[in-house]
């Protein structure tokens, strides 16, 4: 039996910076494609009205990517206001009277996470948490023990199939095609295991600083900020055992099983870094310890990867903005002796570009057997219709597909994972802008034979080597 979708949308936060960078850029391609003909309630602070809400929500347009003439009318037209404090029941009272007669509404909570409580206990007095889903942003908390309480609050008034904790990083097309790659090609399975793969190394390198963030940050850092949510969400896809059908809850029991199966993480396995010239942003301490970079050592205790090393690294001020897998394979054994073998490898770039390449060794010019390293490349250069993550999730929210969402058991297995380290006072070394990162990464946390660093520009062969869409 299908879900129920969701007869209104509720936008808290609706005056915010995510609202006018994301969402209703996203929400305006909703209406453009027929999937958003709802209300459209924003809620934020008191003050403003609806006239001052679609003004911004235009410029918000204006500035990222354009007002559709036709598709904002009928947006313009969804749109209503309710501006009052979280913490008073008359805020909530009037949020009721917008909602009319729907009676299926999801709630969206693009605000701070200490707002949550005093929220959801409003939802429910006013009745608003009635036969309504709650769709919440990250972070889901910043240790294990907050995760657990922010957990409690939501669950305590709405089941867990009505809950929709959205990471922005599952609903990026290319993250889901290595779900679809893996699981449509027959070639993959015999060699995607510990029997083949040596190692495996994700790198999300951002050649971008906190860009003005940084009083965010500094409450943040790498580890919380991307490595437990957006990687981890990578490294799932990666090590995931193929599901027996596609139903949500079967596709996320497949994920929760990888992090289950990693050991939490050991301060041996693990370098933090920072920046040089981080503590001079503004609203960063003077004395901060939080990492701009990390790099990790994980290990998955299943059948298929015991013995595996995944490899993980996140850092800014990196020398590109780049985020992609390298698998190593086992060297194979050869008769031919003039050839230096060369490991083959695997490669999935996520972004900025999209590509799956294969690392082979081929004959070298010449009439001596002699080998060289080249790729067979499948390059996707996305286009400007496809759907925005935004597009996609909150789509799915509404419509009542969770396969995209973190679940409960996901989110407190991710952080009792990293939460060991975060509690410890490691080292932080300093590295200069526009490196790999600290120099004790080699040392410490490095694959053998050293980190793959991703370069751009690497797909310019790929008209030659076919594409994919």
């Amino acid at each position: 039996m299908s879900a129920i979708h969701s007869d209104a949308l509720v936008f808290f936060g609706a005056t915010g910076d995510l609202a006018y960078k994301q969402i209703f850029p996203s929400l305006q391609a909703m209406v453009k494609r027929g999937h958003l003909n709802v209300p459209v309630i924003g809620v934020a602070k008191g003050g403003w009205n609806l006239d001052q809400l679609k003004a911004r929500a235009k410029d918000s347009l204006e500035k990222h990517g354009g007002v559709d003439p036709a598709a904002w009318e009928k947006l313009s037209a969804l749109l209503r206001y309710v501006g009052g404090d979280y913490k008073d029941q008359a805020t909530f009272q009037n949020v009721r009277k917008e909602l009319g007669n729907a009676e299926h509404p999801a709630h969206y909570m693009a605000i701070p996470p200490v707002l949550f409580e005093a929220v959801v206990e409003q939802l429910v007095k006013s009745g608003c948490a009635k036969g309504a889903r709650i769709i919440v942003e990250k972070p889901f908390g910043n240790d294990l023990a907050s995760a657990q309480a922010l957990n409690r609050i939501l669950l305590n008034s709405f089941d867990e199939k009505d809950i929709f904790r959205i990471d922005h990083f599952l609903g990026k097309r290319p993250v889901n095609n290595m779900f679809v790659f893996r699981f449509t090609n027959s070639f993959m399975e015999p060699f995607w295991n510990r029997n083949y793969i040596e190692r495996v190394q994700i790198t999300m390198a951002e050649d971008f600083g906190v860009q003005g963030r940084g009083a965010f940050y500094d409450q943040t850092g790498a580890i919380r900020d991307v490595v437990q949510n957006h990687l981890f969400q990578i490294l799932s896809n990666l090590a995931m055992e193929p599901p027996v059908c596609t139903d949500s809850e079967t596709v996320r029991d497949e994920k929760v099983k990888v992090l289950k199966a990693m050991p939490s993480l050991k301060e041996r396995d693990l370098i933090r870094g920072q920046f040089r010239g981080y503590r001079a942003e503004p609203g960063v301490a003077k004395d901060s310890k939080v990492e701009t970079f990390a790099a990790l050592r994980l290990e998955i205790d299943s059948w298929r990867w015991k013995g595996v090393p995944f490899f993980i690294r996140a850092g800014k001020c990196m020398p590109v903005t780049c985020t992609e897998v390298m698998a190593k394979l086992r060297l194979p054994p050869t008769v031919i002796q003039e050839c230096k073998l060369k490991q083959n490898h695997l490669r999935f770039r996520v972004s900025p570009d999209v590509d799956i390449a294969m690392g082979i060794t081929v004959m070298a010019p010449g009439e001596q057997m002699t080998g060289e390293r080249a790729e067979m490349l499948a390059h996707h250069q996305p286009e400007p219709t496809e759907l925005s993550a935004y597009e996609v999730l909150l789509g799915d929210a509404m419509a009542g597909d969770s396969t995209l969402f973190a679940r409960q058991d996901y989110v407190e297995q991710a952080w009792r994972i990293v939460d060991p380290v975060l509690k410890l006072a490691t080292p932080v070394y300093e590295y200069e802008q526009g490196t790999w990162g600290p120099a004790e990464v080699a040392n410490v946390v490095a694959p053998p034979g050293g980190w793959e660093n991703p370069t751009i520009g690497s797909s310019a062969t790929a008209a030659k080597a076919g594409s994919f869409r």
